[in-house]
């Protein structure tokens, strides 16, 4: 037996209901609705162990380079884990509101100028 899936079942008339009811199609049950995922704060938790390599990185580089990365920079991490570190304090800084101090205070250490002030 056919089931007819579309939002718009409860759109039909009944004479329109019976008559595709008649063919075998039915309306088919309301699919239930998926948890949504909650965002969880960046800190020690979710976003703090991909901060953290992060910011290794971005040290590693600025200690091999001397200095800041340029937009294309990446660093080659000891696992063999390739970082973008040309983009990633320009991807901090658009999520400074979420970032703690600590973080903030890692990333002015390191000489990211927007997160000393």
């Amino acid at each position: 037996m056919a089931r007819f899936t579309s939002p718009n079942w409860d759109r039909l008339n009944a004479e329109q209901q019976r008559r595709l009811g008649e063919l075998g199609v039915k309306k088919a049950p309301r699919a239930r609705k998926t948890a949504t995922k909650t965002t969880t704060a960046v800190g020690s938790r979710a976003g703090g162990t991909a901060f953290q390599k992060g910011l290794q990185a971005l040290q590693q580089y600025i200690a091999r380079e001397g200095g800041m990365p340029g937009r294309a920079g990446v660093q080659e991490m000891p696992d063999g884990d390739v970082r973008r570190v040309g983009v990633w304090p320009a991807n901090q800084k658009q999520r400074r509101n979420k970032l703690d101090q600590t973080q903030l205070a890692a990333l002015a250490e390191a000489g990211v100028d927007w997160a000393a002030g």
